[in-house]
């Protein structure tokens, strides 16, 4: 514990010490409930007799600063920091925030189904690695990722989405942002102005967009993906489009066959590139698999996906396949801001996939979300009628259009108020993102009842839950 007994005031050392102790207690540098250190502890640190700590300690106590319990230790008291100072300052007083309403349904969209997370496999793998890892791969990694995770991707992607790259062409990166980051800032260096958006789409990709120093351009989806006519249309240099054609997010639409030929006819003929985010595509239910744009046209597509929706947001680990002259200048960006992922994070990805268990854990992920999507239209088909649902084919959550006229965010705000957190169309609307990955079986009634009754209630028609 720093304590200053050489400029705290009074004569004697006990005197000292308990004036250097009560304004750290004040000035709430020590908060309440802080264990500080046993008098034989601190007397070595300060190297005084042991009797001048027990009697500051003994003073504080008496005081109200300290609680002394047998066997518990010292701390420093719940309402100590509130005492007023004797030289007229006031204590580092914070007013509580005020409580936000409990959620009991989180139907975010983003968060695959937390507790299902293959943590036996995952420490499996680790420990795994941990034993068999050659001393070499505890330096710091290569800036484009492992050699041993970037050929297992390779091999992955291209049996399971069609992706046509070699290990090479692989870049691993800390989490799809950071991914992002790289490339769009690669692509600036590189002379690139603008680049086209979805709209409605995800924040995240026009944030990065924006944050490498990149203009957006939006264009307008509907239900067969983004507008490649009004894309074709623009007069301005377009250097790269990003889209996410097995299932966008938020209208949950599925990029038509047609549109992907003239997507990839276009950025051909432009020398531009397109950017596919493969967010969800390992979860389908009602239809064929699609496969990558990438492997239509590999020179002309950069390929990203994650282990956010497969595993879970917390292994922060990404990956986008890129044409070969990308490689170098992220992977030299990635060393240069330090954001490369952890070496034995990636290992332990590369066992889990080489062994199979990625494949069990998502065969296993598709039919419980498939239950708990079935579980969701039909609680929605009995309890809203009137809304519209789309993009329940694949992915980890469905689009429900509202009737005209309903006001999006009035239905969200009462929503939360009865402990339901949704996401809304916005400008799309009036719509909900409604994910149901992360929800109990049992909890998909109960929590669109909420829902129904915010729609009703946001209407006027009154709410029975």
């Amino acid at each position: 514990m720093l304590l200053d007994l050489d400029h705290a005031p009074g004569r004697s050392l006990r005197v000292r010490m308990e004036n250097a102790l009560r304004d750290a207690i004040r000035s709430g540098l020590l908060a309440p409930g802080t264990r500080v250190p046993s008098t034989r502890a601190l007397a070595a640190q300060l190297e005084v007799s042991r009797g001048v700590v027990v009697e500051a300690y003994a003073q504080l106590a008496a005081e109200g600063y300290l609680r002394t319990r047998g066997g518990a230790g010292t701390t420093v008291a719940a309402a100590a920091s509130t005492t007023a100072a004797i030289d007229g300052r006031r204590p580092c007083i914070h007013p509580p925030a005020p409580a936000a309403p409990a959620i009991h349904y989180d139907l975010s969209p983003f968060v695959p189904a937390l507790h299902a997370f293959p943590r036996k496999a995952w420490a499996a793998a680790l420990s795994r690695v941990l034993r068999d890892a050659p001393d070499e791969r505890l330096a710091l990694p290569a800036g484009a990722g492992v050699p041993e995770l970037r050929v297992v991707l390779a091999a992955y992607l291209a049996r399971v989405r069609g992706v046509r790259a070699g290990a090479e062409q692989v870049v691993v990166c800390n989490g799809l942002r950071q991914g992002l980051g790289l490339l769009w800032s690669a692509l600036a260096a590189d002379g690139a102005k603008t680049v086209v958006i979805e709209d409605p789409g995800w924040r995240g990709m026009a944030e990065t967009v924006t944050d490498a120093g990149l203009t957006t351009m939006p264009i307008a989806v509907d239900d067969q993906g983004i507008s490649v006519v009004h894309l074709a249309g623009q007069r301005a240099r377009i250097d790269a489009v990003a889209v996410a054609p097995a299932h966008q997010y938020p209208t949950g639409a599925v990029l038509s066959p047609a549109r992907r030929a003239a997507l990839v006819q276009w950025a051909q003929q432009h020398r531009a590139l397109i950017v596919e985010d493969d967010y969800d595509a390992e979860y389908r239910y009602d239809r064929e698999p699609i496969g990558s744009l990438q492997g239509l046209a590999p020179e002309h597509v950069v390929y990203s996906g994650s282990t956010s929706k497969s595993l879970a947001p917390a292994v922060r680990l990404a990956w986008l396949v890129v044409p070969p002259r990308l490689v170098a200048p992220m992977s030299a960006l990635q060393r240069r801001r330090g954001g490369m992922p952890a070496a034995l994070q990636q290992l332990a990805l590369a066992e889990l996939i080489q062994r199979g268990e990625l494949d069990r854990h998502l065969r296993r992920q598709r039919r419980a979300y498939r239950r708990q999507r079935d579980a969701l239209l039909v609680a929605l088909s009995e309890r809203l009628p009137e809304a519209t649902v789309h993009g329940a084919a694949a992915g980890l959550f469905v689009t429900l259009r509202l009737p005209a006229g309903a006001d999006e965010q009035r239905v969200i705000g009462l929503a939360r108020a009865a402990g339901v957190a949704v996401q809304g169309l916005g400008v799309a609307g009036p719509g909900l993102v409604v994910g149901y990955a992360n929800l109990a079986q049992a909890a998909v009634a109960p929590a669109v009842a909420v829902l129904a009754a915010s729609v009703r209630g946001a209407s006027g028609r009154g709410a029975n839950f």
